[in-house]
């Protein structure tokens, strides 16, 4: 009796500390800055390279590709958990070709800028280039919004609060609270999350067109939340669900037109 008390208890103690530890270490978990892949797609297209002031320590580097802000919608990427803004030279490869000016932007704690990564200071960062945009003389009508991955919950907070021209959303989860559950069913993640990018709660707050893109095979964020998403979003809105696609869709043809298409329909 005395063994199975002491090897409970050791079991609590070591149960409390796992949960100390997830607490504080939480974001590195989420945030991967250092992560590459991707590497070895070489460039085709022309772009300049921008600081987008955030504000007196943050500026956000950042990549556009001008075609003609007047003439064309503008398409802005709020990228993934994962890697720098050269990691997105696959689909700026095939982006280039449509009709819009692009603005690539990084993170803080991304691509080298200072500050930390954080759901509100990632939503911070968001808002200022679009208000870079809008400097530049480009409304909101002709901004479209792009979120891949973790940055589908930032454009999905975006997106609520004003109409913008479209949204697309690429591999969206909907949210990181039911994606943790995934991963860590043994935790009390509700309890414990700092960053929730609560995507299923706001995505009805949406009314600019939406377009989501998900893969069936996609093994980090269940195709079911994209379908979820889509479900719940309002009109006028589209899907893209491919079977082949894994977390880090094809850029090939068929998703281009399915973009392209979209971009003109609005």
């Amino acid at each position: 009796m005395k063994y199975l008390y002491l090897t409970l208890s050791s079991f609590i103690i070591a149960y409390i500390a796992l949960i100390i530890f997830i607490y504080f270490y939480q974001r590195n978990l989420l945030y991967h800055p250092s992560e590459n892949n991707y590497q070895n797609d070489k460039i085709q297209f022309d772009y300049d390279e921008i600081f987008i002031k955030v504000d007196e320590e943050i500026q956000l580097k950042s990549w556009i590709i001008r075609k003609d802000l007047k003439k064309f919608k503008t398409l802005v990427i709020f990228h993934g958990n994962a890697g720098h803004l050269s990691n997105r030279v696959y689909k700026l490869n095939e982006l280039y070709k449509l009709d819009i000016n692009i603005l690539l932007i990084s993170w803080r704690g991304f691509s080298g800028n200072k500050g930390s990564p954080t759901e509100n200071n990632l939503y911070a960062d968001a808002k200022a280039s679009i208000k870079w945009l809008n400097d530049q003389g480009v409304n909101n009508h002709q901004i479209i919004l792009y979120g891949e991955s973790l940055g589908s919950g930032v454009a999905v907070e975006i997106g609520k609060e004003n109409n913008f021209n479209s949204i697309i959303l690429e591999s969206p989860f909907t949210s990181i609270e039911s994606s943790a559950k995934i991963y860590y069913p043994y935790l009390p993640v509700r309890l414990l999350l700092k960053d929730r990018y609560d995507s299923i709660s706001k995505i009805k707050m949406i009314n600019s067109p939406i377009l989501i893109m998900h893969g069936k095979k996609d093994d980090v964020v269940p195709f079911s939340m994209g379908k979820e998403l889509f479900e719940k979003a309002n009109s006028p809105k589209q899907s893209y669900f491919t079977t082949e696609d894994d977390h880090m869709m094809e850029f090939n043809s068929s998703l281009l037109r399915e973009i392209n298409d979209f971009i003109k329909k609005y």
